[in-house]
């Protein structure tokens, strides 16, 4: 079982930067990937960014790509968001989520299994 508890939401301006973090606790495995999604009011929940608990390799959405960057420390077991130059258009719930399968680095919300409850990032123009 996997636990997950996103901070680091809230308001800013656009231009603005945010950091979110995700706290993991419960059993990790470097196989797992680790990513974060959003979904805003009206819209299916997308991916954003994904790095695997046991390597380096980052993947982004096209949308957040320059801007954002994925993270890990394993020594805090926390996953991190950085948000630079951020947009009314990146205004959503951002979620942190587990995948427990061995193999390439998903973007669906469905191969995913465990997920925190959110956390609400706004951007005002």
């Amino acid at each position: 079982q996997v636990q997950l508890v996103e901070s680091g939401g809230g308001l800013v301006q656009a231009g603005g930067s945010l950091r979110l973090s995700c706290a993991v606790s419960g059993r990790t495995s470097s196989y797992y990937t680790m990513g974060w999604f959003r979904q805003a009011p009206g819209k299916e929940r997308e991916f954003v960014a994904a790095i695997k608990w046991g390597g380096d390799s980052t993947y982004y959405a096209d949308s957040v790509k320059g801007r954002f960057t994925i993270s890990r420390d394993n020594a805090k077991n926390t996953v991190y968001l950085q948000m630079n130059s951020l947009n009314t258009e990146d205004t959503a719930v951002y979620y942190c989520a587990t995948d427990r399968s061995v193999g390439v680095v998903s973007r669906d919300v469905v191969a995913y299994d465990y997920w925190g409850q959110g956390t609400q990032v706004t951007v005002s123009s």
